[in-house]
């Protein structure tokens, strides 16, 4: 599957990014320039209009101009049941939202953030407390490079 970036992604303002799990949610945002991100605190996963709920007044709250969702695609690529979740999710936040929602390949985001934690001398709670989210500000620096980089992938 090809992740396409269009034009509106390389408009100005916030994004926000969400790393979707079974139980949490973890979210970041980035500045109206797009160059630092900042993890939030997680959501814990309740219900759809409960989820819903909370992204629309996050997004809300910081004028974001997109909404970022990790798709756990498989290692070798192709999408599994986590991915077709996440399409799912997506696609019902686009129904539900009035910003842009895109997609962004997070294969090993949490492996990342695990290893950034860790180099940064982070306990193991403080990474468990953390990891969705921090996960969710690379899904965010990733999609960030991309879109301004669009000749990179393919």
């Amino acid at each position: 599957m090809t992740i396409k970036h269009d034009n509106s992604s390389n408009l100005p303002g916030r994004l926000v990014a969400l790393d979707l799990g079974a139980k949490r949610v973890g979210v970041a945002v980035c500045d109206e320039l797009r160059i630092t991100v900042t993890p939030l605190s997680l959501i814990e996963r309740r219900s759809w209009k409960d989820l819903l709920r909370r992204v629309a007044e996050i997004v809300e709250g910081y004028d974001a101009r997109g909404l970022i969702i990790g798709l756990p695609l498989n290692m070798d690529g192709t999408e599994g049941f986590a991915a077709e979740e996440a399409m799912t999710v997506a696609e019902n936040f686009r129904r539900s939202l009035n910003v842009p929602v895109y997609l962004q390949d997070e294969r090993l985001t949490s492996v990342e953030a695990h290893s950034e934690m860790r180099a940064a001398g982070e306990k193991d709670e403080a990474i468990d407390r953390r990891i969705d989210s921090e996960s969710a500000a690379i899904i965010l620096r990733d999609f960030i490079g991309t879109s301004q980089n669009p000749d990179v992938s393919g």
